[in-house]
Formats: C-alpha cells, structure tokens, sequence
C-alpha cells in the first residue's frame, strides 16, 4: 500500500476546482472545499485554521446521519496516525532524560520480539526505516475490522508482530523508507520495557495533561465513543464504534480538532522538546515521492508557498488532514467522517485536500496559488491513518 503518496498527494495537489479557486480569504476557501466534499460524497466536514492566536472553524453536512445532526468542529473524533507524533515525543522525552537512546537496538528492550533484528533500532521504527512489513495488510486482521464482523479481537501486539513478520521484510534496517503500523507497535513495547507503563499512560503524563487537552483520549480496550462526537461512517453505516487494540500507538487516539492544533503547534514550537530532540524529530529520511521527507511521526514537503509539515490521520470511518508552518504558528486542519480501505472516495478527498493546502497558502497571501494539474498520484488507502 502506498501509505506516504496519498500524504504527500494532500499538499502537492492543487486541483481546479472552481467552487474552491472563488474564495479568497482563507476560511472560506476552507468551507468552501468542506461544502464540496460533501457533495462529492462525505456524509460531514469539519475544519479549522489557526493563525497566530486567532481561530476559525467550517463545517458542512452531518456528523451524525440517522437524526439529521450537523457536523460539529468541535466534536471528539478518531484521529489516526496523528497518534504516531504522540509517541515518538514519548520516546524523544526519554532519549532526553537519558534513560534510553533512539540508536538503541530494539533488543535491548524488547529481546526476542522480533527475530533476527540485529541492526534495527528504536530511531528506525520511528521512521520507519526499520525493514518491517505491515502487520494491517494481512486478512486475518483487516477483513474482520473493515467489516465490522470481529469487533474485538484479541491481537496482542506481539501477535500482531508475528503476523506481520509472515509476509516477509521489505528490506535491511536503515536502507530505506517502507512505512508499516508494525514500527509503532513495536515503539509502544519499547516504552512500556522502559518505563513499565502502558505507552497510553506516559502520552497522558507527558503530553495530555501538561498541554490541557481536555477532549483528547488514548483508548486502549474500550472501544466506544463518548461525549460530543463526530461519527465516523463505511458506505454510510456508523462505524464509531471501533477496537483500539488494532492500531494502538499506530492509530487509536481520540481528539479534538482544537486539541490536535494546540499539540501541533506546541510540537513544532519547541514546547514539548529540548533542542537536541527537536532536531531529531524533524531530520528526515526521503520517501518515495520527490521532495518530501519523514521525521520521527511527522512528514515534511513542499506547498506551493513552501515548505510545510503535513499529515494524513485516517482510520476506519475518519480522513483527517493537516498542513502545518514550520513552526506551527499557522495550522490547517480538515476531517471528512467516511473512510473505508478497500476503495476510498478519491474525488472527495481531493476536494479537502485541495482546500486544505490552498487554505494555508492564503494565509501567506490574500491571493492562493493558482490551480493545478492533478497529479498522477492518488490518495492511498492508509490504514490507521498511515
């Protein structure tokens, strides 16, 4: 599955689409990609730009079908492998507090976990340079989620490991970008060896709590959603009700729109890092599309007004996306609440995409850069918000 190209896709294509190219000011370009994403086929669309201390929200269809309920860019939602960033602080945190490094062998933590894994490090899990496969790429796993048959596996992250390492590495540690949820599974056993919690737990020490994120959860078995929430849809039937335990550190978290951007900037900022780790989260390795680059759960390209951090947060009936300054000051975010892996709905997606990356280039500019060819490039059917 090509996880990396839907990501970088989201920023590098600027699509003509008419309805968006109007607006200039930068939330109405947002809503109006929101409104043209649910016509093309998204049951609601949420959104939000920050810019400096002032944000603005967009919203259009409905975040619950059955009674008609509109979409709420305040509601609680599946983020993802937004989730991803988190971890990665946590082990950058403790890399800081000298009680592991990321050029550690896993061994030395997890001994055993994963055979013959001489050369892989915690670094290369991180950036998923670590020659894993995709343990979510194999039936037993995805077809009883995706349809909902098998609501509550019982994958423990050491059999997801195994079932992952059936289908055959991809390559030799350290010789090249092949993202896999595997990495992240395997990061969460780390930080549990090291700090004998749950990494569920030191994401909310470290990073919840401090940061004040009221509405942002890490679930580890309960797979219910509470509060004011967006439900998430498959073909139009709720899916919000869905099993943490399959993604885990790769994908499970819970948040808010505002949560997520207070995070972002506060990540980019500095706020969560000391210099040294700071550096470390954003060096990158290439992936295969030209000019963008993964950190340690973030991804890196290049907008048409410049460089930017991005991300695509999708899981089973959430596509979430996000384009981030350099240091966080200006943050879009745009969420559709319908996603499915066998075949996503590429026109609506597009939609958001384009809206999103125009969105935060007209922050820079009251004029957004002008439309584009599509690309050849297409939305991958990421899962956990690969």
């Amino acid at each position: 599955m090509t996880a990396i190209r839907g990501m970088v896709a989201a920023v590098l294509v600027v699509l003509a689409m008419p309805s968006v190219a109007r607006a200039e000011e930068p939330v109405d370009i947002l809503q109006a990609g929101a409104d043209a994403g649910v016509a093309s086929g998204y049951p609601g669309v949420i959104g939000l730009v920050r810019n400096g201390s002032e944000t603005r929200y967009v919203h259009a269809g409905y975040g619950e079908i059955s009674n008609r309920t509109p979409a709420d860019p305040k509601a609680r939602l599946r983020i993802g492998s937004f989730t991803k960033a988190f971890v990665a602080v946590v082990l950058l945190q403790l890399e800081a507090e000298h009680r592991l490094s990321l050029d550690d062998p896993i061994d030395r933590w997890i001994p055993g976990t994963v055979p013959d894994s001489a050369g892989i490090t915690v670094r290369q899990l991180l950036n998923h340079t670590s020659g894993l496969p995709e343990y979510t790429d194999d039936p037993r796993i995805s077809l009883p989620y995706i349809a909902g048959v098998e609501r509550w596996p019982a994958w423990s992250p050491q059999v997801e490991v195994d079932i992952a390492l059936q289908r055959g590495r991809t390559g030799a540690p350290g010789v090249g970008f092949s993202y896999a949820n595997t990495n992240y599974v395997l990061a969460s056993m780390v930080i549990t060896a090291v700090t004998g919690r749950h990494s569920a737990d030191e994401v909310h020490g470290r990073i919840i709590e401090p940061l004040q994120l009221r509405d942002t959860t890490y679930p580890v078995t309960d797979p219910n959603p509470h509060g004011n929430w967006l439900h998430g849809y498959t073909w139009q039937r709720d899916i919000s009700v869905a099993d943490p335990q399959i993604y885990g550190a790769a994908g499970a978290m819970i948040s808010t729109l505002d949560d997520f951007a207070t995070f972002t900037r506060a990540l980019f900022s500095g706020r969560l890092l000391p210099p040294a780790q700071q550096t470390e989260l954003t060096t990158t390795v290439p992936t295969p599309d030209a000019g963008s680059g993964y950190g340690l759960g973030v991804l890196h390209a290049q907008a048409p007004c410049g460089p930017v951090w991005t991300y695509l947060g999708r899981t089973l009936g959430y596509d979430n996306r996000l384009v981030a300054s350099p240091d966080g000051g200006r943050i879009v975010l745009l969420t559709g609440n319908e996603f499915h892996y066998l075949a996503d709905n590429a026109s609506a997606a597009r939609f958001l995409d384009d809206a999103a990356t125009r969105t935060f280039c007209a922050l820079y500019s009251p004029t957004p850069p002008p439309p584009q060819a599509p690309s050849a490039a297409t939305p991958s059917d990421q899962q956990g918000g690969r």
